[in-house]
This record gives structure tokens, C-alpha cells and sequence, in this order.
């Protein structure tokens, strides 16, 4: 979601001479500046907790996006594990033994409120490690005002997308369709248009990557082809192209169109910039499906304090605090509750579309042990299957294989 600055551990929360239970936390930081650190929404949750739960401490620290799962790797490694960990992934320590299942901590209430898809992507081999924290979909963002001037609508399929491409590009719009397939995130990317052309990372099974299947060859031949081949993806190559850049120059009026996330419609209206939303186009039609993203909360057994990490967890998650979580960060709920508050409340207006979306959306199979070294693959190669030398089929072979590769490894472990 966002990588920012390393914040400092909150101070007063050791543990106390009469046997006071301390909670260590390691949470990301889902802030821009210091001002909306994701410290302040901890210090508040926790100062609460706190008043209401005597013999309770909470000891919070919050780490950038960039840092935040290498240190709690790094801590579990040297024994030092926190009792809970809010990152970006679970599987490994799930798949380590290191974790609760979130059927022996929460209340029944608590755990069947996560909405069914994020709760299932919380799964390794059927039982729930991962409890979603924050989520969010993606919809095709456009420019009104740029496309008012091109006179350009907004696309519902590829055809109809390379044709307002096209448009803006008459218009000298810098970035027609801007294209991140650089290596901060283009996993994200690539899932994107793989499950608008009836592809994606595994099969319909779930039980296997389909990598080089003949959809997903069609897909990046297509955009390299009929986008980047025509000049219709801006200057920078798509494969030097990072997801922050492209996203910057949407919010400074020099994108016509990209898949963009609920935080980056904020920002941009805040800059002064109208943004339109439809959902991904498809080969014909809109997209079967469109990426979710959840981060994950989970919960060490190391210091044994299953009873009050639990009793803690079913407070966290109380819908006031879900909504006050998803609010301040421009992200999705991501239990039931919380989801109907924001749907029927007006002020959430602005996010029923993502909201929408999210029912039907894909995740990464971030259950899988594999997924780690996939990802690394496709945000490695993938820009080299749209670049003008380029093979798209031998590219995706290329991260099939280190697919295979990975998937023989972790079953191994």
C-alpha cells in the first residue's frame, strides 16, 4: 500500500512490577508525513484499550512499508517475535508453526465478520492465520478534464481504451495510458490486465500458476502491440516505469488514464484533478475481475498470550474502529459490518465503486509459500515482454518457470 518513514516505538508500555500483561505490536505505517502516522491511530486504539482493560499494556512500534516485514522476520529469526505483527504477508510463519489460528484467538463473531474473500485468502491449507487488515481494488482512472478536450469516453474494452489512447495522444497528453510494469509493483499491474484478458496467476483451480498460459501470452501481446507499440504509454519505457512515478504525474495532469487505488483518487482530487472511474475494460466487456489487496494482521505464539491478544483482536476489529482505519487512510473495510456502515453512509459515497469491486476481486495467492519468489520473478521480467525487442511468450515462460522452481522449493521445506 505505502512505503514511508520509519516512526519511533511508542514509550510508557513496558511491563509493570504487579504483572501486567504488555502486548508488543509491530504495525506498517499506512501515513504520508508525521502528521497522519499510523502511530497516532495506534496510540489512540491502544490508550482506549488500555482504560477499559486494567493489567493490559499495548506497546506499539510502527515501521515504514519499506522495512516493516524484513525487521519482523528479522525478530522471529532471533526469538524475539512480537504477540502480533500487522504486515504485508503471513504464509511463511503460518507455514513455520509460529502463528495462532484465528479460530483459538477471536471470538466466533469477530472471525466470521471478515468479508468471505479476504478471510479465505487468510487460509494455508484451510485454516485462517491471516486476518485482513486494510484492503483495497482497483478501477481504470481517467482524467474528465483531458478527456473532455480529446474528446475521448470512457473505455469499457481494450478496443475502445486504445482508442481514447489515441485521442489524448492527438492532444499531446504526456502519458495517454500510463503503464507501471517497473519493479516497485508490477505484480499488482500485471495481475490487473492478466484477469481483464481471462488470465491470471493460477488457474481456476487455485492448485497452479498458469503463467504462460495462451491468455495471458495474448494479453502482453497485445500490449505491446496495440499500446506501447503505438506510442500511447507516454515517454518513459513501461518497464522503467514505477507505480509512484506514474501515479505522481496522474496527480500533476499529465496521465489521461491508469488503474489506480482509493488513495490515489484523494490525492488527486485534492490536486485539483477530476477523476473519472470505471471499472478495468476487458476484451469485450468489462474485466471478469479486478485485483484486491488486503495486508494482514497475525498473531505470534511465542510469548503465550493467546487470551489477551484475542480479547485485544475483537476490539480492534469493532466496526467504529474498522471505519475509523479505512477513513483515515482512504482504504476498505474489511469486515461485513464495517462494509454496509460505509456503503449506506454518504459520506462514503466516493467509495462504493471500490467497495463494489471488492466481492469479486482476485488476491495474490499470498497463502502460497511460493508467492514470494513469483513476485520477485514478475516485478524482475515483466517489463521486457512489452519493450520493442521484446517476447512476450518468452518472458512469461521465463516466470513460469521460476514459478515452478519456487513451488518445488516450498514443498520441499
Amino acid at each position: 500500500m505505502a512505503a514511508l518513514t520509519i516512526t519511533a516505538t511508542m514509550s510508557g508500555c513496558g511491563a509493570s512490577d504487579s504483572g501486567d500483561v504488555t502486548l508488543k505490536i509491530v504495525a506498517a505505517d499506512y501515513g504520508s508525513n508525521d502528521d497522519n502516522t499510523s502511530q497516532k491511530y495506534w496510540n489512540d486504539l491502544a490508550r482506549a484499550y488500555e482504560m477499559k482493560t486494567p493489567g493490559v499494556k499495548i506497546d506499539v512500534t510502527v515501521l515504514s512499508w519499506k522495512d516493516v516485514d524484513r525487521e519482523v522476520a528479522e525478530m522471529v529469526n532471533r526469538g524475539e517475535a512480537p504477540d502480533l505483527a500487522q504486515i504485508g504477508a503471513y504464509a511463511d510463519h503460518a507455514r513455520a508453526g509460529k502463528l495462532y489460528p484465528v479460530d483459538n484467538l477471536v471470538s466466533v463473531p469477530t472471525q466470521a465478520n471478515f468479508l468471505p474473500k479476504l478471510r479465505q485468502a487468510g487460509e494455508v491449507d484451510r485454516v485462517q492465520y491471516g486476518m485482513p487488515f486494510g484492503a483495497s481494488t482497483r478501477l481504470l482512472f481517467f482524467n474528465e478534464k483531458l478527456f473532455a478536450g480529446a474528446g475521448a469516453k470512457p473505455p469499457t474494452t481494450w478496443e475502445e481504451l486504445q482508442k481514447a489512447a489515441e485521442k489524448l495522444k492527438a492532444k499531446d497528453v504526456k502519458y495517454p495510458f500510463a503503464l507501471p510494469l517497473g519493479s516497485e509493483e508490477s505484480q499488482a499491474e500485471t495481475m490487473m490486465w492478466l484477469l481483464s484478458g481471462g488470465g491470471g496467476y493460477r488457474d481456476t483451480t487455485g492448485t497452479a500458476y498458469q503463467i504462460d498460459s495462451p491468455a495471458n501470452v495474448e494479453t502482453f501481446g497485445w500490449l505491446k502491440k496495440e499500446l506501447v507499440g503505438k506510442g500511447l504509454t507516454g515517454p518513459v519505457a513501461p518497464g522503467d516505469l514505477d507505480r509512484q512515478e506514474a501515479f505522481d504525474a496522474f496527480v500533476r495532469g499529465e496521465v489521461g488514464m491508469l488503474n489506480g487505488h482509493p488513495t490515489l483518487m484523494e490525492t488527486a482530487e485534492q490536486a485539483g484533478v477530476k477523476v473519472g472511474k470505471v471499472p478495468l475494460p476487458g476484451t469485450a466487456g468489462r474485466a471478469k475481475a479486478t485485483l484486491g489487496v488486503a495486508d494482514w494482521m497475525m498473531a505470534f505464539k511465542q510469548n503465550g498470550h493467546r487470551k489477551e491478544v484475542g480479547a485485544f483482536l475483537d476490539y480492534v476489529y469493532a466496526d467504529k474502529n474498522v471505519v475509523s482505519f479505512s477513513d483515515r487512510y482512504d482504504l476498505l473495510p474489511v469486515t461485513v459490518t464495517a462494509r454496509d456502515t460505509m456503503e449506506s453512509d454518504a459520506e462514503h459515497a466516493a467509495l462504493r465503486p471500490f467497495l463494489e469491486q471488492l466481492a469479486g476481486s482476485e488476491l495474490y495467492p499470498v497463502g502460497e509459500r511460493s508467492w514470494t519468489k513469483v513476485s520477485e520473478s514478475v516485478k524482475k521480467n515483466i517489463g521486457k515482454a512489452v519493450a520493442p525487442d521484446g517476447d512476450p511468450r518468452a518472458v512469461l515462460e521465463e516466470i513460469a518457470r521460476d514459478a515452478r522452481s519456487a513451488e518445488a522449493a516450498a514443498s520441499a521445506q
